[in-house]
């Protein structure tokens, strides 16, 4: 064994944060662009240009997502279970709206035909945005406590429905999620196009921050008001984790005790707002290149505040708030988590180097012309 149960239990709280960081960074950053495509794109040659900036790259970002996905199936099996039967249909909206991104990046351009593309083009839009506002929401969710119910054999069961997920502060949340990938695909666009595609990249990108930090404030504020969860006694962790051992209550505000028991963790927060603001800064002086990396720094502050705040619950429940799933008590075994460690320090690592080699090496920006001079190359 590598490390004790415990320490293993908080490791795989901070891998997953770092593959959500690296699927919002990278993966976000393509559904930002497809949601934008219509919007700074007013010719098909500029939105094939759009399309061209991500071409390289989308499919391999995707691997954040299934990686996170697989890590929380790994790591959380009753955390897995009770999502993905709470957020079943949300889920399953997510899914068939991710179709569209394959089949539009792949066939849009197949067809010269103006119909043809301008359908594929709000198949990519639809195929972002829903993705992009769903996430959200259902993260609005967990903060205000998802209606399951776990029996005495550990069996988890969902009791609330699809449109009680579409509440007032769930869907803010949501479109805090589409203005910050919006925002980043902005100074991305900004930095691999050029003429008029770029301009008003930066000019939309400029306006999802500016949106985004007024709605990421509302949300906080609105975080305060609502009752968050705290534990009162945790039962033992040391061997078998029985999440229906320990007492949790709810208060207005809980979900910020943790900034006030450790002071620093409102760096995350911090570094979310000052890093859009410097984003819209950077991108109006025209310094592209250091935009993208404030608005990556600020996707990371809004996860790290999201999972500080909610720590160490991962999925609250609203019908009885003691049998919360938490990082301590919904996890796999501790041979599973060291087996998983051990993998996660040999391929994430190669993940991140292939990663930066890709970009590095396709790095280039995106022009008309090379696109009308390769019209059958080209996405």
């Amino acid at each position: 064994m590598i490390f004790d149960y415990e320490t293993l239990k908080l490791i795989w709280w901070l891998l997953i944060g770092v593959l959500l960081i690296g699927f919002a960074v990278t993966d976000g950053m393509d559904m930002g662009v497809a949601i934008l495509l219509r919007l700074v794109g007013k010719t098909d040659v500029e939105r094939r240009t759009v399309i061209n900036t991500i071409g390289a790259h989308w499919d391999g970002n995707q691997v954040w997502f299934i990686t996170a996905g697989g890590a929380l199936f790994a790591a959380w099996p009753m955390v897995y279970a009770a999502a993905f039967s709470g957020f079943y249909f949300a889920m399953m909206l997510v899914l068939f709206a991710l179709f569209f991104r394959p089949l539009g990046f792949d066939y849009r351009s197949k067809i010269d035909s103006p119909r043809w593309r301008n359908n594929w083009d709000w198949g990519l839009f639809a195929g972002s945005f829903i993705p992009a506002l769903v996430f959200g929401v259902a993260f609005g969710n967990l903060l205000l406590g998802v209606p399951y119910h776990i029996d005495d054999l550990l069996r988890v069961s969902y009791q609330g429905s699809f449109f009680a997920l579409l509440n007032p502060f769930a869907i803010v949340v949501g479109l805090v999620s589409v203005l910050m990938l919006v925002g980043h695909a902005g100074m991305w666009l900004q930095l691999r196009t050029d003429a008029e595609v770029a301009k008003r990249s930066a000019q939309y990108g400029q306006y999802a921050l500016m949106a985004f930090i007024v709605l990421f404030a509302l949300a906080g504020v609105w975080v305060s008001q609502i009752d968050g969860y705290k534990i009162v006694s945790m039962g033992d962790t040391q061997g078998f984790a029985n999440p229906l051992g320990k007492t949790v209550t709810q208060a207005p505000g809980a979900w910020l005790d943790n900034y006030t028991k450790m002071p620093l963790t409102m760096l995350f927060p911090a570094l979310a707002f000052v890093m859009a603001a410097l984003a819209i800064v950077l991108s109006k002086l025209q310094k592209p290149a250091m935009a993208l990396i404030a608005s990556s720094l600020m996707l990371a502050g809004v996860i790290l505040t999201a999972g500080m705040s909610m720590f160490p619950f991962v999925m609250p429940s609203s019908n009885n708030p003691n049998i919360s799933l938490t990082m301590w008590d919904a996890v796999s075994s501790h041979m599973t988590l060291n087996v998983m460690f051990i993998a996660a320090v040999i391929f994430v690592p190669l993940i991140l180097i292939y990663t930066t080699w890709c970009y590095v090496k396709m790095w280039r920006k995106v022009t008309i012309s090379e696109i009308e001079n390769n019209t059958h190359g080209s996405y």
